[in-house]
């Protein structure tokens, strides 16, 4: 994980976020039109972003796919099913031109999946707007707490996991469930997702879940859970 250190980010860091706020921002007001209620997560809402960083945008709620769809009518590049686990949640992918990823529960999610992406730090419409930044803890396990020239990082080691899940706004059953899980990926590697189903055109992600769990018992079983 590294040491505890302070970061301060150059004026490239400050522009990066920039841009990549805005592309969230385009995305979430476009998804609001349609009154649907969504938060970017990550380094995005964080604020510790790199070249590379993506804009992740989740949905908390089930929505229709054909109301996201028309919320970013033209500007959707691919579809797809996705869980990464046959215990995990499944959603619903949608990658825009510009690479922005949009995420939505395909069935209902629980508490601990909710509270998953603001683990990693999440933001809002209108804290985006108002330019604020949330803690949460990066792939690496560092907590990240941001700071008006930048960021403190901190290992998650380090910290009693209450204590994060108070700072970070979450029940502290999630921060330890991720410290596991992020801890033996780091011994053993990425082992890949348990479905990752593309979408033809004329396919909804609904009608093509259903399909699936006919198929396949441990996903039939996580719906209806």
């Amino acid at each position: 994980m590294g040491p505890r250190r302070e970061v301060a980010y150059g004026p490239e860091t400050w522009e990066l976020l920039r841009a990549l706020r805005e592309r969230a921002i385009s995305v979430l007001k476009a998804l609001r039109g349609h009154d649907i209620e969504a938060s970017v997560f990550g380094s995005v809402a964080r604020g510790d972003v790199r070249p590379g960083s993506d804009v992740d945008i989740f949905i908390p709620a089930m929505v229709s796919s054909i109301r996201v769809g028309l919320a970013l009518e033209g500007q959707v590049r691919e579809r797809s099913v996705v869980q990464a686990t046959p215990r995990a949640l499944v959603k619903a992918l949608f990658v825009l031109d510009d690479g922005t990823s949009v995420i939505f529960p395909l069935i209902q999610p629980r508490q601990t999946e909710l509270e998953f992406y603001r683990f990693g730090g999440e933001m809002g419409l209108e804290g985006i707007l108002k330019g604020e930044r949330a803690c949460g803890v990066d792939k690496r396990l560092m907590f990240i707490e941001p700071t008006p020239w930048g960021h403190i990082e901190t290992p998650l080691s380090d910290l009693s996991p209450g204590w994060v899940a108070k700072k970070i706004g979450v029940g502290q059953a999630i921060v330890e469930e991720r410290m596991r899980v992020l801890e033996r990926r780091a011994e053993v590697g990425r082992t890949g997702i348990y479905l990752q189903r593309p979408l033809a055109p004329d396919e909804a992600p609904e009608q093509v879940l259903s399909q699936l769990a006919y198929e396949d018992p441990a996903l039939r079983r996580r719906i209806q859970k």
